[in-house]
């Protein structure tokens, strides 16, 4: 078995103090293989303010940084440990002192991959997810029979040369037939977000109010 991970309260950076954030829609931000909650925080200046914005730090330390999950075959994690790190967000999530009437999860590489899989095990509490330049993870989760109307942000570059073509073909098969798929590739991006993708993105989460 996976050994237990949890979300650090203490490293969360959000876009609004603890006063303002009853009654709001809350976005979580999850950062990529070993960086931290200061990579994505970067955007929220770019995303609609309506939403209350958290970014978290992944639970397991890799080198300067933190990830989600241990790499194993690159594009084909073992099924315990991203189902430890999902849960792990929706563990956080219990401990908010309001329960947010929108949640949504916006997830970068390994964070695209948890962001999916937390909708995967919770779609009844939550209520879409972005995943930019990560993958599906393998296996069936408990809510894959539920999420059809579920809306999904699959965006990605052509010249992204970290994530392996089997996890790129799996995903593209397994999305439009599971999700309300939202998709884009965008030419000459790499591993990273492009502006064009940005414009996408805060139509996308304008689409969500």
């Amino acid at each position: 078995m996976s050994e237990a991970v949890a979300i650090d309260t203490r490293a969360v950076i959000w876009s609004v103090q603890e006063t303002e954030r009853a009654g709001m829609p809350l976005l979580l931000l999850l950062h990529g293989k070993g960086s931290n909650e200061r990579d994505l925080a970067g955007l929220i200046t770019q995303l609609p303010s309506e939403f209350v914005i958290a970014s978290l730090r992944a639970p397991i330390p890799d080198g300067p940084g933190f990830s989600w999950f241990a790499m194993g075959t690159p594009g084909s994690p073992f099924a315990e440990p991203v189902d430890a790190a999902a849960d792990a967000v929706l563990a956080w999530v219990d401990t908010l002192p309001t329960r947010p009437p929108t949640l949504g999860i916006l997830g970068f590489s390994q964070g695209g991959v948890i962001a999916v899989q937390a909708l995967r095990r919770a779609p009844e509490r939550i209520g879409f997810a972005l995943n930019l330049s990560g993958f599906v993870a393998e296996g069936a989760e408990p809510g894959d029979g539920v999420i059809a109307q579920h809306p999904v942000f699959w965006g990605r570059g052509d010249a992204d040369l970290v994530i392996p073509e089997t996890a790129i073909e799996r995903t593209t098969a397994w999305l439009p037939g599971h999700v309300d798929l939202t998709s884009a590739v965008y030419h000459g991006l790499p591993h990273s977000i492009s502006v064009e993708e940005l414009v996408d993105i805060e139509a996308f989460l304008v689409a969500r109010l």
